[in-house]
């Protein structure tokens, strides 16, 4: 799989919520991406950043495998917050 990220934010998500991470990057074999991953493990969303600016959030349509993705996106996570680049 050969990724490419372009911008990664951590959001708290309010004094309630799941914080999580908002990863944009490119898939050569998908195109554009959105990953958004969660603090506990095996909770990750990804789609298609261009189908999603056209509405497109169907499943089988904008849907891709979370667990699929999910290590990469981790390991993403992990070297921008050992570069200090996490707010």
């Amino acid at each position: 799989m050969q990724l490419t990220f372009d911008a990664i934010q951590y959001h708290r998500n309010g004094i309630s919520g799941s914080p999580f991470h908002v990863l944009i990057f490119r898939d050569s074999s998908q195109g554009r991406m959105v990953g958004i991953v969660f603090e506990q493990q095996h909770h990750a969303a990804v789609f298609n950043l261009d189908k999603l600016a056209f509405g497109d959030v169907a499943f089988g349509s904008n849907s891709f495998r979370g667990d699929h993705y999910e290590p990469h996106l981790r390991n993403a996570i992990a070297q921008h917050q050992q570069k200090g680049d996490e707010a």
